[in-house]
């Protein structure tokens, strides 16, 4: 028989090969997410077994629940920032307030003051 001379692939032939290779693609995906989902319920009753465990066991600890351990830190009073530094003095933040307070009220009193006798000429 007579044999074909091969001819140089064409667009289309190479059009083909890249949908042939998407649609393998895409399978391979879909069979993975499919796994997912059948697997899903078993990996959500697993967490929610390890969350009832570990519920338990901080309820079996035994502790009050006024336990002062258990209670969440206040940052304010960081005990871990810091280290030996003295907390601010804050005497003297509120003193400095209360003056800069003073001031801004006589120049708001002045202010308004002023304009007060200037307006009543009109």
């Amino acid at each position: 028989m007579f044999r074909r001379s091969s001819k140089p692939p064409t667009t289309l032939d190479h059009s083909k090969l890249d949908l042939a290779r998407q649609e393998s693609e895409l399978r391979k995906k879909m069979e993975k997410l499919e796994q997912m989902i059948a697997d899903a319920p078993r990996v959500a009753e697993e967490i929610t077994r390890q969350q009832r465990e570990e519920l338990l066991t901080r309820a079996s600890e035994g502790r009050s629940r006024l336990d002062v351990a258990m209670t969440v830190q206040d940052k304010r009073y960081g005990d871990d920032v810091g280290g030996g530094r003295r907390p601010a003095a804050l005497r003297k933040h509120r003193r400095e307030g209360r003056i800069i307070f003073v001031v801004l009220f006589i120049a708001l009193a002045a202010a308004i003051i002023w304009l007060v006798t200037h307006l009543q000429k009109f």
